[in-house]
């Protein structure tokens, strides 16, 4: 994305008291719309989920996980209404899946390690060499830690691709990386291992874990706008065709002033374009 393009957001980050109107268009509403995909988006959506549902009770919606592989593969066959996606479906998955993607959040994915463990920055070779297992132990860095345990996402994860190919520029990872199934999951595993390294969706993160800097670099709201933090991506609600209405609504829901404040509160940078 183009830093053009970023300019937009910096009037988006903060945002009054939720807006009732942007609620109105649910009103002649009912039915179930049913999401899946990508970890990145759900706390985001469960409380716009719950703005919707609360003041509309013939309204019901469902999400579940699953990755954004799962979720474009789930919506292409008609099993859900929304795939969330952590990247923009591919061509090939646009004309076969007849899918319509849209865009309305901006996501970074950042390196976490315990929290307890003493090092703050890293280069991209350094990261290369850790993941593609070359480099084997925190000390090799001055660090406390021992053996370096590795943590990655599932084939099917947004979150893995996007950090393969920005993170560590689609060096091939060691086959004793452990596999864990969401954004959760890595912080459960991070937090539990000492010597434990990870990337998570940057609106997830939270006091269990910690964040490194790359080259420099360190993740937040305002170097992810400026194009400053390179790991990120966007985050898409994808559609078979044009969304029917309940998914229109919700789609716009998300890109209202109500929904960019609940992006904005979850770590998230909000597009409404």
């Amino acid at each position: 994305m183009k830093r053009a393009i970023f300019t937009i957001f910096s009037l988006l980050l903060t945002f009054g008291t939720l807006n009732a109107d942007d609620l109105k268009p649910f009103a002649n509403l009912k039915g179930t719309l049913n999401i899946a995909g990508g970890t990145a988006h759900i706390a985001s959506e469960k409380e716009a989920i719950k703005d919707i549902m609360r003041k509309y009770p013939d309204i019901s919606i469902t999400i579940a996980g699953g990755g954004t592989g799962v979720g474009i593969k789930q919506v292409s066959e008609g099993l859900v209404d929304i795939a969330n996606a952590g990247r923009a479906p591919t061509e090939n998955e646009l004309k076969s899946g007849d899918l319509k993607s849209h865009l309305f959040a901006l996501d970074g994915i950042v390196i976490i390690v315990n929290k307890n463990l003493n090092i703050s920055n890293l280069t991209t070779q350094n990261l290369i060499d850790i993941f593609t297992g070359k480099t084997t132990s925190f000390s090799d860095f001055g660090a406390s830690g021992g053996k370096i345990n590795l943590y990655i996402r599932d084939a099917s994860s947004a979150t893995m691709e996007v950090f393969s190919k920005q993170g560590i520029n689609g060096a091939k990872i060691s086959k004793d990386a452990k596999v864990v199934p969401s954004n959760a999951a890595m912080k459960t595993a991070i937090f539990s291992d000492k010597n434990g390294i990870g990337f998570v969706s940057f609106g997830t993160v939270d006091k269990s874990v910690k964040t490194l800097c790359i080259d420099d670099r360190c993740p937040s709201k305002e170097a992810i706008l400026n194009d400053e933090y390179h790991i990120y991506r966007g985050l898409y609600a994808v559609t078979k065709n044009s969304p029917k209405p309940l998914a229109l609504e919700f789609i716009n829901y998300l890109k209202s002033d109500s929904g960019a404040k609940i992006l904005t509160s979850q770590g998230l940078i909000p597009y409404q374009k």
